[in-house]
């Protein structure tokens, strides 16, 4: 199990702005990495209402059951266990929880664990690069006949982190603006296909 605060701060950007980062950062095809995002709630959407939300992420042979929970606006708790591809497969197939430590945070918050199913995926092409301290992130994610395009900063001091991103916005005239969660955004895209 691994647990710790993740310190992030997002930026959408347009596909225009995104190729220009990995033209400036001069980022190789062999540096984007494909990421599968696989969300789990259940249907009454218990995690959403405690502001919490649980994915396995698959990226190569590596998966990972994480739950994120909300500790600001800006810092999230998470929890991780490391899953075998049968376990991955059961999960999301509704046949439990297979990460025993995610699911001991489950169960502090009375989750229904046999409730829980899949609903949906985002794929995401990811580029990691040393910034300033941290750790600079250009997303490109498509999910539900959506593409959108965003840049991170992750960091371990929030107000260094702060000010460290809107000076890098500020040097490349990027307008900022809210970035939600990506699963906010595939909730909303799932929604908005609904209806």
């Amino acid at each position: 199990m691994s647990q710790h605060i993740e310190i992030e701060f997002k930026n959408m950007l347009t596909k225009a702005q995104y190729e220009k980062m990995l033209a400036d950062f001069n980022v190789l095809p062999e540096q984007i990495i494909r990421q599968v995002n696989h969300y789990i709630d259940t249907p009454t959407q218990h995690l959403k209402k405690i502001k919490s939300a649980l994915r396995i992420r698959e990226f190569g042979k590596h998966i990972e059951c994480t739950l994120k929970e909300k500790a600001s606006e800006h810092q999230h708790l998470e929890t991780t266990d490391m899953l075998t591809r049968e376990q991955a497969d059961r999960m999301l197939a509704g046949n439990g929880i297979e990460a025993p430590d995610v699911m001991g945070r489950l169960v502090l918050f009375d989750i229904p664990l046999n409730d829980l199913q899949h609903y949906g995926t985002l794929t995401t092409d990811r580029v990691e690069l040393p910034y300033e301290g941290g750790l600079l992130v250009f997303d490109h994610s498509f999910y539900l006949h959506c593409d959108d395009y965003e840049v991170e900063y992750e960091t371990n001091d929030e107000t260094y982190g702060k000010t460290v991103f809107l000076q890098f916005l500020q040097q490349y005239n990027i307008e900022p603006q809210t970035a939600p969660k990506k699963i906010v955004r595939f909730m909303t895209a799932l929604n908005n296909q609904k209806s």
